[in-house]
């Protein structure tokens, strides 16, 4: 007689095997009409999955967010039997889900037009609306391959190659349409009902550059359609601000084809930005005891070797430059370097903790496909520093750099942080279970002991230790990974890291990793579409513009213009032959913070009309008012200048 735990903790016992969907429905038809799957002992499977004994049981929905992952994978399936019945020469390949949604890889003779997505999702829905039944059946390996082969998947067959001989496959029909799936799946197309293709662009097959050119179908699903209203509205304001486009308009930064993608040119009012947010990043590590240092773009590739780089890193490695006979390899990492500084003398267990901080630019493969703005590229700045600090000093380390995250985060506006600690591997990792417990009670306890909140990610961490990810939210709502701690017990070993301890004994000290922006390149494109390229007064390329109404107020404008720059100020003035509403407008589309308008009236005061970029009149003030006013805001950091 099955028994089951229910996540109340009440208990179910039945006569007979049951399925997921059986005790679904004991529990109550709402619960079985909203149902898409189950989690039995941990594992998502599919309602009509037969229940072991003793199991722990729970019923998944659309709105939990396993069930949402089952309503997408499904949805790409539900795409994939939509392409083949309108075009059945185009061969499918894999359709995972990612964030929001989901994409679909198809092998076709020609690329798919906008108005064939319009067909493709009005066959998605007509095919929903048949509310065909999905079922799971298991076949031998080979007997996939043949089948695979006989219906012209060549891509299909080929994955279903590479697994063991000796294990079976899953595979999901729905209707006459049949794919290669672990699963699992809703019980019925009938339950997607909110969903929209968003995009298509090319892919390589297998993301190799050397394979065929595919075509990936981006899409997204929700549980109802007033969620993917609000999510497509999401989209249409995050199209808005597109750091992409908005960095072009306000002349920040360029990618330049012409010196490889991927490599990022910062553009004078780019750099302005940069270099500020850099002073300020200086400021803070002085202030929490940190020392900076800088390190080469390149070294010997025996010592990609020693880290371990060369074996788990390759494939983002750039091939090894012969420099007199000997290979050399450009920098994926800072680490490396910073562990040789360490070593380059004993360290006392009284110089510990030691704090290295470090800007330096890395450079990364990336395939010329996935490259996208700011936020892929191939050579970057990270924020780098690592902590190399005894055991007993740990947790009070761990905690100093999570307080550091979390108020420079807090002064770029982040203030919605969620923290995820993830655990140690099942598989493979490196260091003792005494070591990664008392690393992940240090984690643990950093955060409790400061009353956050978290989640925890069982398994995430690194082979080489515990970290602690953060996840920042911008202004319209979308989660973006910026900065991280880990914990490292692989390189201190790798490079044979020993200090002097209270005993005169030697001892491996404790590396700590930590970023704060991740890379430069990436945070200044997310601060973009952040503020939607409304840089605060602190950070605006350019805070003040002077527009004078006639030539008459020009000598008058450039004097105040002058008197801006003198108080340390980024100030124009706006002398063009162009009449002064003409010149507001540009000035507001350009982002500047403040205008301030002066003609005849305001020259004999010595006073300036202030107008802030938010379309509010501030009204005349003398300059000075104005530049107290201004430094008080920049001084303090202000996110939403007052107006």
């Amino acid at each position: 007689m099955p028994s089951v735990t229910l996540p109340d903790g009440s208990q179910k016992h039945y006569e007979q095997p049951v399925t997921v969907g059986d005790i679904a429905a004991d529990i109550g038809p709402g619960l079985a009409k909203a149902a898409v799957a189950g989690k039995v002992d941990g594992r998502v499977v599919d309602l009509s999955a037969t229940v072991p004994d003793n199991a722990e049981v729970a019923i998944l929905t659309p709105t939990d967010d396993e069930g949402l992952d089952v309503i997408r994978h499904s949805t790409a399936h539900l795409l994939a039997e939509a392409v083949k019945e309108l075009f059945p020469e185009a061969q499918v390949t894999i359709g995972p889900v990612i964030d929001n949604g989901f994409y679909y890889d198809f092998a076709y003779e020609r690329a798919f037009t906008p108005e064939d997505l319009e067909a493709i999702e009005d066959k998605m829905a007509e095919i929903a609306e048949r509310d065909e039944p999905v079922r799971r059946e298991v076949w031998e390996r080979d007997e996939a391959v043949r089948f695979f082969k006989d219906q012209g998947e060549d891509y299909k067959a080929e994955i279903i190659k590479e697994i063991p001989d000796n294990q079976d496959v899953s595979v999901y029909w729905q209707g006459d349409f049949v794919d290669l799936c672990r699963g699992p799946h809703v019980p019925s197309t009938g339950k997607l009902k909110a969903f929209k293709l968003t995009k298509v662009s090319g892919a390589y097959w297998r993301g190799d550059a050397r394979n065929e050119m595919l075509q990936r179908v981006y899409g997204t699903a929700w549980p109802d359609n007033k969620a993917l209203k609000r999510y497509l509205k999401q989209l249409e304001e995050a199209e808005k601000r597109d750091h992409r486009r908005l960095g072009k308009q306000l002349d920040l930064f360029s990618i330049q084809e012409d010196a490889g993608g991927g490599l990022v040119f910062w553009h004078p009012k780019g750099a302005r930005i940069r270099n500020r947010i850099e002073a300020y990043w200086r400021a803070e590590h002085e202030r929490g005891g940190y020392e900076f240092v800088n390190t080469p773009h390149l070294a010997d590739l025996d010592l990609w070797q020693t880290s371990g780089h060369t074996d788990f890193y390759s494939d983002s490695m750039y091939p090894p430059m012969e420099v007199e006979g000997h290979p050399f390899e450009i920098k994926p990492m800072n680490c490396p370097f910073h562990v040789l500084m360490f070593k380059d003398e004993l360290r006392s267990y009284r110089e510990l903790p030691m704090r290295w901080a470090e800007l330096g630019t890395v450079y990364r493969y990336e395939m010329s496909g996935s490259l996208h703005g700011l936020m892929r590229v191939r050579g970057f700045t990270q924020d780098d520093a690592h902590i190399f600090c005894r055991e007993d000093q740990m947790e009070a380390e761990i905690g100093g750099v999570l307080e550091l995250i979390l108020r420079v985060l807090g002064t770029f506006g982040f203030d919605e942080v969620d923290l995820y600690l993830a655990t140690k591997p099942e598989e493979k990792s490196v260091g003792s279970d005494d070591i990664w417990d008392k690393a992940t009670a240090a984690l643990r306890g950093a955060i409790e002991s400061r009353g956050l909140d978290y989640h925890v990610e069982e398994g995430d961490g690194a082979f080489y230790g515990p970290k602690i990810d953060f996840k920042i939210r911008d202004a319209i709502g979308r989660q973006w990974q910026c900065s991280t701690i880990q914990l490292d017990f692989n390189l201190p070993e790798r490079f044979e890291m020993e200090y002097v301890d209270e005993s005169g004994n030697r001892s491996r000290p404790i590396m700590i990793h930590r970023a704060i922006f991740g890379s430069l390149e990436r945070f200044f494109g997310v601060l973009i579409e952040h503020y939607a390229g409304k840089f605060p007064a602190w950070l605006a390329p350019v805070q003040v513009q002077v527009l004078p109404i006639t030539d008459d107020q020009a000598d008058y404008a450039e004097q105040v213009a002058n008197r801006l720059k003198a108080a340390g100020f980024w100030a124009d003035a706006d002398l063009r032959n162009e009449k002064v509403g003409f010149k507001i407008r540009q000035h507001t589309m350009d982002k500047v913070p403040y205008m301030l308008v002066v003609g005849d009236r305001e020259k004999s005061a010595g006073q300036v009309a202030v107008r802030h970029r938010s379309g509010e009149d501030l009204g005349a003030m003398e300059l000075d008012t104005f530049i107290d006013r201004l430094r008080a805001e920049v001084d303090n950091k202000q996110i939403e200048s007052e107006g």
